[in-house]
């Protein structure tokens, strides 16, 4: 079986590496082609298991540019020879088109398109003009798949899309590899103190994240207290900038990313977003099954995601007083950290564990290639 992988981006961010897990837990029986509309950003490459077959072909076309008929054309030849095509998000629409005008045609693959949230430039709201390409574009897909409830609610309403044809299928992890503490010194060039406090985070260095907000939510913690960002991206001059405006450059660390988030996440104290726009983030997952505090903005699905015990700690989005206060206020009582970090470690444990939503992405590529028994 081969699948072919049409990704907005292949840099190391949530769908990207929850697309790593779900071809490992596909296995060996599977072929890969992978495809990434920004030029060179495979970072998410680290998390495939080295025993899959999987290519990353130089001379696939661009994802990007102007949809004309010819364009789309040499996009849509290009997706022959698979058994699959997966696309996945706005930067890999035009081929969800291509896939549409031409796919009947050249007798192409079904295709099952991912939705996982918008970057700066939809965070503020939708653009009309894109909502009705998805609608002529996702006519032909096989299905739609969405993480959260809120973006399940744009594809019913504002890209209109048949309710046969969305699935929400919830973000899973492993739950139980965040379970042991790690080593102090497990992530890369930086290693925690006797006495020390993180506020941490798992996050690519993109503008959407805001990441500069949390710094400036971070800069009134004491002295005890550090903020580890650990991901990679455009934004880290303008986080280190921030960070040296506020004062707390010397407690402020970029390690960069770390593959695998469970030999990381375990080490902070309080979990920590301060994203404008996110639908379902794993990274919240990650940290309540590491039994962690979050504190977060009420952007997407967190405020539903997290424990009941953990809910006035997710603030108003666009309030960074309020992100501030939920800070200080967790950073200055550890018991209620263990006790709201507690209740969020069985809520994950309950509701995120991964082979779930396995078995559904599973049930759904199947249903779309007709065959009852998908690897």
């Amino acid at each position: 079986m081969r699948i072919l992988h049409l990704h907005s981006s292949f840099s190391a961010g949530g769908k990207e590496l929850r697309a790593a897990r779900l071809m490992n837990a596909f296995g060996p029986s599977v072929e890969h082609a992978i495809v990434s509309a920004q030029p060179g950003a495979y970072g998410a490459r680290v998390a495939i298991d080295p025993a899959l077959r999987v290519d990353y072909p130089e001379d696939f076309p661009s994802l990007q540019g102007r949809p004309t008929p010819m364009r789309l054309l040499r996009l849509a030849r290009a997706m022959r020879g698979f058994d699959l095509i997966l696309t996945y998000n706005w930067g890999a629409m035009d081929a969800v088109l291509a896939h549409r005008l031409y796919g009947a045609l050249l007798g192409l693959a079904p295709l099952v398109h991912h939705e996982d949230g918008f970057n700066e430039d939809e965070a503020g709201g939708l653009k009309p003009a894109r909502n009705r390409f998805r609608r002529l574009a996702l006519a032909r897909a096989s299905a739609l798949i969405v993480p959260s409830r809120r973006l399940e609610a744009i594809a019913l309403e504002a890209w209109r899309q048949p309710r046969q044809r969305v699935r929400l299928i919830i973000n899973g992890i492993d739950t139980a590899a965040y379970s042991a503490a790690p080593p102090p010194d497990a992530v890369p060039g930086l290693a925690k103190a006797p006495g020390e406090k993180w506020v941490g985070t798992l996050a690519g260095l993109r503008a959407v994240k805001n990441l500069p907000r949390l710094v400036r939510a971070f800069a009134g913690l004491t002295q005890e207290w550090r903020l580890v960002i650990v991901g990679e991206g455009p934004e880290r001059e303008a986080i280190a900038a921030q960070a040296q405006a506020c004062g707390v450059a010397d407690r402020v660390h970029l390690p960069g990313f770390v593959p695998d988030p469970s030999s990381v996440v375990g080490l902070f104290d309080i979990f920590a977003l301060s994203s404008d726009s996110e639908q379902f983030p794993i990274s919240v997952v990650e940290a309540m099954a590491a039994g962690l505090a979050v504190a977060s903005p009420a952007v997407g699905d967190v405020a539903d995601m997290v424990s009941g015990d953990n809910r006035p700690f997710v603030t108003p989005a666009g309030d960074e007083g309020a992100l501030a206060a939920s800070l200080a206020a967790l950073a200055g009582d550890e018991a209620l950290r263990v006790a709201v970090g507690k209740a969020n470690r069985a809520c994950a444990r309950a509701n995120y564990d991964e082979s779930t939503m396995i078995r559904i992405y599973r049930e759904t590529y199947g249903h779309a290639m007709g065959v009852h028994h998908f690897p």
